[in-house]
């Protein structure tokens, strides 16, 4: 006789996988309904799977957003994670890393997230202060290390790498952000023209002239 074989614990990468996929669900049905509009059936729904794996891995509501939108805001994106940066092209790793960003803070989803974040910030004031810099931490790390090998090559001249790092993320994305929330949308060909015009005006003032 033929028995059906037991199914053992799932693997790390199935584990992984269903994590994936629970977070991006989530994600999605906090985009469609806002916090109050989601459920975990809802995003149990979307997911594919069944509440009680959801509840295995979050005992509520609350505990999934705690968890997804932070990794939302920090993750690398497909094309993020592919692209290489030429790090000893300081002009072309700094327009290689400030398309990256200011495509993130233009990105419909990622601009819903944070307001999403930033009107439930009553219910959870960890993300009060911290939606829009949770989008720039990885980023701003990124630019600082850019920064340093440059200045240890004696290229540029930096007196502070971590503010010189934020002043460059702001210069690229504050503007094109503020706007995003507010829903204008400039055409590609203006935000290229912007970040070129941030690059080189960030330049001119760490290049060294001697």
């Amino acid at each position: 006789m033929v028995t059906a074989a037991r199914r053992g614990r799932p693997t790390q990468a199935e584990v992984k996988k269903l994590r994936q996929r629970l977070r991006k669900a989530a994600i999605a049905t906090f985009i469609k309904h806002g916090y109050d509009g989601a459920s975990m059936d809802a995003i149990a729904k979307a997911a594919g799977t069944t509440r009680r794996t959801l509840y295995a891995r979050y005992p509520n509501k609350r505990s999934v957003f705690l968890d997804v939108i932070p990794w939302a805001l920090t993750r690398k994106t497909e094309h993020e994670a592919t692209h290489e940066v030429d790090d000893n092209d300081l002009r072309a790793a700094l327009v290689a890393v400030g398309r990256a960003g200011l495509q993130r803070a233009i990105d419909p989803d990622m601009v819903r997230l944070k307001q999403i974040a930033m009107t439930e910030s009553a219910r959870f004031p960890e993300f009060a202060v911290s939606a829009h810099s949770m989008t720039w931490s990885p980023r701003h790390r990124q630019v600082m290390d850019l920064l340093a090998r440059h200045q240890r090559a004696g290229a540029i001249e930096v007196d502070d790498l971590e503010l010189s790092a934020g002043h460059f993320i702001a210069l690229v994305e504050h503007l094109p952000a503020r706007l995003a929330d507010s829903g204008i949308y400039r055409p590609p060909e203006e935000e290229e023209r912007h970040l070129q015009h941030a690059v080189d005006f960030f330049l001119r003032g760490v290049v060294r002239r001697d």
